[in-house]
């Protein structure tokens, strides 16, 4: 018998009750936990999962819960992740529910394990567009929205690889075969979900080395375009030092300083400036500065 909880009502908490759960488990199963966890009890295995959904640039977990007796799997998914994608495959393949509670909690640990691949796919598109705009628009005024983009899909990584690595051990422990109420006809099937999950693990990994890879290479273009505005900056400075050197030396005022009377006084010190511009100037290309 498969038993999918609703909203908390006083008929399911006299469910519970016939069903003969823990109060703790009760607890776990009506407030949200932080991380996946896997408890044993006499009669039944009660394991806490956890999926990702994405709201706005945040990644928000949604919990799932399970509970497998001998002859009953209950859950909680009060967001739809994994319960009605369940309920279409046995409405399928009825037998799995001939197969008993294991077959049940298989099938809804490969549900909730695939819940992930969408998640992971629009990370994949995610990475690969911003990748192409980093070197593009980096040092550029619209090159803050990239990082702002950059930075989120890193904390959104780091969200999923907390996650991921609590309910890898988890998984773990079920495809070991660590607990009675799983024969061993089915831990093949379960390390088979593990594999999954591991897969989804290694890519997440992937993709934050992306993300720091991006980052890097953001702060790397910005301050190469910084270096290169600083260089054309201290070019014309350089050329204008000279220049402001000798209007300076010009414009004293002393009685008795040559050229003021001359005729040719004023042309001879344009034309100075620009010989002296036009060497520094040589000198640079010279050089490969410009």
């Amino acid at each position: 018998m498969w038993i999918d909880l609703g909203a908390r009502s006083a008929d399911t908490d006299r469910l519970l009750e016939v069903l003969r759960l823990h109060t703790l488990t009760v607890e776990d199963i009506w407030f949200d936990r932080s991380g996946p966890k896997i408890d044993e009890f006499p009669e039944y295995l009660y394991v806490c999962t956890h999926t990702l959904r994405r709201r706005g640039t945040q990644l928000v977990p949604i919990e799932v819960d399970l509970i497998i007796g001998k002859h009953f799997v209950l859950t909680y998914d009060k967001a739809r992740v994994v319960t009605d994608a369940l309920r279409e495959e046995l409405a399928r393949c009825p037998r799995i529910l001939a197969g008993g509670p294991p077959w049940v909690a298989h099938a809804v640990l490969d549900a909730l394990v695939d819940a992930y691949m969408p998640l992971i796919d629009d990370f994949d598109d995610e990475i690969a567009r911003v990748e192409d705009e980093v070197l593009a628009k980096a040092g550029k005024p619209e090159g803050t929205r990239i990082l702002q983009q950059v930075l989120a899909l890193r904390r959104s990584l780091q969200a999923l690889r907390r996650v991921a690595i609590h309910q890898r051990e988890v998984l773990m422990r079920l495809a070991r075969g660590e607990f009675a109420v799983f024969p061993r006809e089915v831990l093949p099937y379960l390390r088979d979900v593990y594999d999954h999950f591991v897969r989804v693990c290694d890519l997440a990994e992937s993709y934050r080395d992306l993300v720091t890879s991006a980052l890097e290479a953001y702060l790397s273009a910005q301050s190469n375009r910084l270096n290169e505005v600083m260089k054309t900056l201290t070019l014309i400075s350089t050329v204008m030092l000279p220049l402001t050197f000798i209007a300076g030396v010009y414009g004293m005022n002393f009685e008795h300083m040559p050229e003021l009377a001359w005729q040719w006084g004023y042309a001879f010190a344009l034309l100075l400036m620009a010989v002296v511009a036009a060497t520094i100037v040589l000198w640079f290309r010279r050089k490969r500065w410009i």
